[in-house]
């Protein structure tokens, strides 16, 4: 038996047609509310980054500003260095220098000074004073108290150097303490130990030293000059 329907074909188009344009409608709302979401996130990573950026670049700021410091102390701390060395060269009356080119053009062919260390300390010196004797009787009993009451101690500097060297034999050793001996600037030279020491199958003495700078020791420029000339002649 044959189905007859009743609803018109254009009706039939035009119902799929809708539910075509809904579908369609509904995908496209979809789309831009993922699009607007999309932004909305870029826009927070946007602002979020900006923030950051900011930040960043108010600590680089502040990290070029503690450089510009840091630079501007070192600048600083050369030039009181240099001024701390002028200002002991000028309180020592020898400078450092000046010692440790005389111990070197002082050293005998074949010794090697391995150790050089200057030790300046201050000691104190008691004189006494004798006074006229008093010649109240009151007072007779106590002449010899006041004969040997002592003023204020004196200070004076005095200054130690320890060596250590390696020489080829203790003849060597002697020539570098005859030789130290007759230098202007130090005096009481003094060997402390002399010990056979092996160096890849090469016998040596090792020997230590001890000696002080003469007393009140001022060098005048041409002296000075002389020492660093002998020095240079050395190297």
């Amino acid at each position: 038996m044959a189905t007859i329907n009743f609803v018109p074909d254009d009706y039939i188009e035009q119902r799929q047609s809708s539910r075509t344009n809904l579908l369609y409608l509904m995908l496209l709302t979809a789309m831009l509310g993922a699009i607007g979401v999309t932004f909305g996130f870029i826009k927070m990573r946007q602002r979020s980054i900006q923030s950051e950026l900011a930040i960043l670049d108010a600590r680089m700021n502040k990290a070029h500003e503690q450089i510009a410091q840091l630079e501007e102390l070192k600048t600083k701390s050369k030039t009181m260095m240099k001024t701390m060395v002028m200002t002991a060269e000028l309180l020592e009356p020898v400078p450092r220098s000046i010692v440790l080119a005389e111990l070197t053009n002082d050293l005998p062919s074949g010794v090697s000074l391995i150790e050089f260390s200057l030790d300046t300390k201050e000691i104190q010196i008691h004189k006494p004073v004798s006074k006229n004797a008093i010649s109240d009787s009151q007072y007779n009993s106590k002449s010899a108290t006041a004969n040997n009451e002592q003023v204020g101690p004196e200070i004076k500097t005095e200054t130690n150097l320890n060596l250590k060297g390696i020489a080829p034999s203790d003849i060597q050793v002697a020539s570098y303490i005859a030789n130290l001996s007759s230098s202007i600037l130090l005096g009481n030279v003094e060997l402390v130990e002399s010990k056979e020491l092996e160096i890849e199958n090469v016998k040596f003495r090792e020997f230590r030293l001890k000696a002080s700078l003469k007393p009140n020791m001022t060098l005048t420029k041409e002296d000075i000059n002389e020492i660093r000339e002998k020095a240079k002649e050395t190297i």
